[in-house]
């Protein structure tokens, strides 16, 4: 099927969808400037072991090293903007036909763009507990106080370190998050997949628990992934040009 017939039948399934959904990936925001963390030559763990700067027990032995690796993130995150892709989805769920966003991403550019239900299934960077007494504090300030005097952010109550509140290895997910997410994908009946390599579990097993139920699978990536084989309809382009098609042709 080329390439502008897939793009109709995708806008078709999603304007007639009962109970559509989407589910993204770092792909969606690469382009607003955040690395991935999978990419050779360019994802995140080409710099550094994961289990070391972005563990939960690492933090806790040394969380100067989580600290020195998020530092060029943090501030690439603090000034990104949301991209065509994340403002297709945001018009998406406008227009009606999309109920939720089950994200991968710590980054908001969902919300940033105007997407209202955003579960955010690994966690966010809006945030920062305390890991001795679980103080919670917005965490820009903190970033922006770090970025700019390198000093490891600490509590204002108890002088603990701050973590924020995005999901290391090692730590659970989110539970009423994962729930909520879980729930939507046993109720959708098209789940819009963009930007994912759906490698990472437990959120990758999230469209087999739609296709159970029934719903069709549209995957918009670059490259392939380990579920092609159960989708309905394969977009293989970027998202940024690929999504806002869509919306397009669900307005004619």
């Amino acid at each position: 099927m080329a390439n502008d017939k897939k793009i109709s039948q995708a806008a078709e399934w999603l304007k007639h969808a009962r109970h559509a959904i989407a589910l993204t990936g770092a792909g969606v925001s690469t382009r607003s400037g955040i690395p991935d963390f999978r990419s050779p030559g360019s994802g995140l763990w080409k710099r550094a072991d994961p289990m070391n700067v972005a563990s939960m027990w690492g933090f806790i032995e040394y969380p100067q090293g989580f600290y020195d690796w998020v530092k060029p993130l943090a501030q690439t995150l603090l000034t990104a903007q949301p991209n065509p892709a994340h403002c297709a989805l945001a018009e998406l769920e406008t227009l009606g036909c999309l109920r939720a966003i089950i994200t991968q991403n710590i980054d908001d550019l969902h919300q940033r763009a105007g997407s209202k239900r955003v579960l955010q299934v690994h966690g966010h960077l809006r945030q920062a507990t305390c890991i001795r007494c679980y103080h919670m504090v917005e965490a820009q300030p903190l970033f922006e106080k770090f970025l700019a005097d390198s000093d490891l952010p600490t509590c204002e109550i108890c002088g603990g370190v701050m973590k924020p509140n995005v999901v290391l290895f090692g730590e659970m997910l989110p539970v009423s998050v994962m729930y909520e997410a879980t729930e939507e994908s046993k109720r959708c009946d098209v789940m819009l997949i963009a930007g994912s390599s759906l490698e990472v579990a437990p959120a990758a097993d999230l469209p087999l628990v739609a296709k159970k139920n029934g719903a069709k699978l549209i995957i918009v990536n670059n490259s392939s992934t380990v579920l092609d084989s159960q989708a309905a309809l394969i977009l293989r382009e970027d998202v940024t040009s690929a999504l806002p098609k869509v919306v397009a042709q669900m307005r004619k």
